[in-house]
């Protein structure tokens, strides 16, 4: 085969894992185990600052742009949480950025930041229920994806209203949950376009 027809071969296939895989998955898994370890107060970590980097580069740019691809392959809906969600650690990240004067304007009003805090989680939480609507006869690893990224949501925003550190662990816990699950799914889909795969994960795909 001449040079230039093994290139146009491999382009091709390429294209086509890439047009089946979710590169937004990994990203945001990665940046919600992180973050939520945060949370959990794993090695007793109680200022989650140090995950801004990862927020704005690969939960948030890395997934956006993974959304906007979607976008142009007219998947409305991966493109659409891919964005979503990509945005979500941008400004998750825009709050917690010192230049920005968001949290320093709450100095000396800890519960205001709270209940700021606790406000902004709730209509990520309601997002997340309007997404699991629409997933509801996809699979069944992302309803149950959805599902638990619901959870973790509404856990951490009663803790920003409770104040409550129980609470906040319980949310972190459950976000790695969460974190993993998005892995889970991804993996699932590069091992679904392998030609020779070791194995494969069960997605519970529904007939239609």
């Amino acid at each position: 085969m001449a040079p230039s027809c093994k290139f146009i071969v491999i382009a091709l296939a390429v294209g086509l894992i890439l047009k089946r895989i979710r590169r937004g998955l990994f990203s945001f898994g990665a940046t919600c185990i992180t973050f939520c370890l945060y949370n959990a107060q794993a090695s007793g970590i109680t200022i989650p600052n140090a995950i801004v980097g990862m927020a704005l580069f690969v939960g948030g740019v890395a997934q956006f742009t993974g959304g906007v691809i979607e976008f142009c392959r007219r998947s409305t809906f991966t493109g659409s949480v891919f964005c979503i969600y990509g945005n979500f650690w941008l400004s998750y990240a825009a709050v917690l950025l010192p230049g920005t004067g968001i949290a320093a304007a709450y100095d000396g009003e800890a519960n205001m930041l709270g209940d700021a805090l606790g406000i902004y989680l709730v209509i990520w939480t309601i997002i997340t229920v309007l997404f699991l609507i629409v997933a509801l006869r996809k699979t069944v690893a992302l309803i149950l994806l959805l599902s638990i990224l619901a959870t973790t949501f509404l856990l951490l925003a009663i803790a920003q209203f409770t104040g409550s550190s129980a609470v906040a662990k319980a949310g972190g816990i459950v976000g790695v949950v969460t974190g993993f699950g998005a892995f889970y799914v991804g993996l699932g889909e590069l091992l679904a376009v392998d030609p020779f795969p070791p194995f494969l994960l069960p997605q519970g795909v529904f007939k239609h």
